[in-house]
C-alpha cells in the first residue's frame, strides 16, 4: 500500500472538527505521488462529497481544460483542497475547520513533494502566504522554504465572474516556465554528500 493510501485511511477515520459528521464522502485528493505540481483549492462541494473525489463538478471541468491548455492531464498532477469534508451549503470553511485539516495537507505535501504549488483562490492562498490578497498577487510565484508557491483565482470564480476566464488562463500558461524554473532550481542544490565507508 503505498503511502498516500494510507493517508486516505487515516483521512477517512478524521472526527476532528463538525464537517465530519455532515459528509457523505471523505474527499482527499487524487493524483500522481511523484507529481511535480499541486493545486489546492478550498473545498469540496456537492459532486465532490458525493463522489469522494475532488474537482468534478463545473469548476473541475474548467481546471482539466486549463492543464490541458498546457499539456497535462489530471494523472500527471495532484489536486487537493484545504479541507476534506464539505461545509454544509457550500458555505466558507471556518479557521477551526482549516485548522484541524492542516495535517493532512501538510501530511500529502511530504509525500509528494510537489515543485510548485498552485492554491486556487483566497483560502488556499492564506493557508501559506498569509496576509497577500488574490486580486494582487494571483499569477505571481514566491518561493518560501525550498517550495515555489504560484497564486491563482479558483477556477469556480470563472464560473461567476465571467470576465475573470481569461485572467485564469493566462495565469495557467506561466506554469510551464515556472517548472522548468524549479527544475533548474533543484538541479543547482547541493546534493547530499555520499558517505565513504573505509
Amino acid at each position: 500500500m503505498s503511502a498516500l493510501s494510507e493517508l486516505y485511511d487515516e483521512i477517512a477515520l478524521c472526527q476532528d472538527c463538525e464537517l465530519s459528521k455532515h459528509r457523505t464522502r471523505v474527499v482527499p485528493g487524487e493524483g500522481s505521488d511523484e507529481a511535480p505540481l499541486l493545486f489546492i483549492g478550498e473545498a469540496p462541494g456537492l459532486r465532490e462529497d458525493q463522489q469522494g473525489r475532488p474537482f468534478v463538478g463545473p469548476a473541475g471541468k474548467f481546471l482539466d481544460e486549463l492543464l490541458a491548455s498546457i499539456g497535462l492531464r489530471r494523472e500527471e498532477v495532484y489536486i487537493a483542497n484545504v479541507v476534506k469534508c464539505r461545509p454544509q451549503g457550500n458555505r466558507d470553511p471556518l479557521p477551526l475547520e482549516t485548522k484541524a485539516c492542516r495535517k493532512w495537507l501538510d501530511r500529502q505535501i511530504e509525500i509528494i513533494k510537489p515543485r510548485v504549488i498552485v492554491t486556487l483562490g483566497r483560502y488556499s492562498l492564506a493557508q501559506f502566504l498569509p496576509g497577500d490578497s488574490i486580486g494582487k498577487v494571483h499569477g505571481t510565484a514566491r518561493r518560501k522554504q525550498g517550495t515555489t508557491y504560484f497564486a491563482m483565482y479558483h477556477p469556480a470564480a470563472a464560473l461567476h465572474q465571467q470576465s475573470l476566464r481569461q485572467t485564469i488562463e493566462e495565469d495557467m500558461l506561466k506554469i510551464p516556465p515556472l517548472l522548468d524554473e524549479t527544475e533548474e532550481i533543484k538541479e543547482a542544490e547541493p546534493k547530499p554528500q555520499q558517505l565513504t565507508m573505509f
